[in-house]
């Protein structure tokens, strides 16, 4: 998949319980998920359940300081596997600003540990 970020990317091990907002039901679903990449714009994982490009989900991603995120992710794109399973890069819709910035000090963190400036 092509690099399209600006933003640093970051390994994070988590789940995301997963909401279609277009699903008039409303009805939630823990998906399980690979995170590969988090970055204060968006979220890259991989996934054996196919999800929409354009969809939004609402998400809950647990990081690494035990806090939760509270976000709404959109689909922009997906990538199917030899394997069956998807590639997804989501962008955060109305991320706010204090979890923002969590994820920042996060990717300044793991500079400074990795000797970057």
């Amino acid at each position: 998949m092509e690099e399209k970020r600006r933003d640093r990317r970051m390994s994070l091990s988590a789940k995301l319980l997963i909401k279609n907002m277009a699903d008039a039901s409303g009805k939630e679903e823990e998906v399980r998920i690979e995170v590969l990449d988090v970055s204060k714009t968006g979220v890259g994982f991989i996934t054996d359940i196919p999800l929409e490009i354009g969809a939004v989900y609402e998400t809950r991603l647990k990081i690494w300081t035990d806090e939760v995120i509270h976000a709404f992710l959109k689909v922009v794109r997906i990538e199917q596997t030899k394997e069956e399973r998807y590639i997804c890069g989501t962008i955060f819709i109305g991320l706010s600003e204090i979890d923002a910035r969590r994820i920042e000090v996060y990717d300044l963190l793991g500079r400074t540990n990795e000797g970057e400036k």
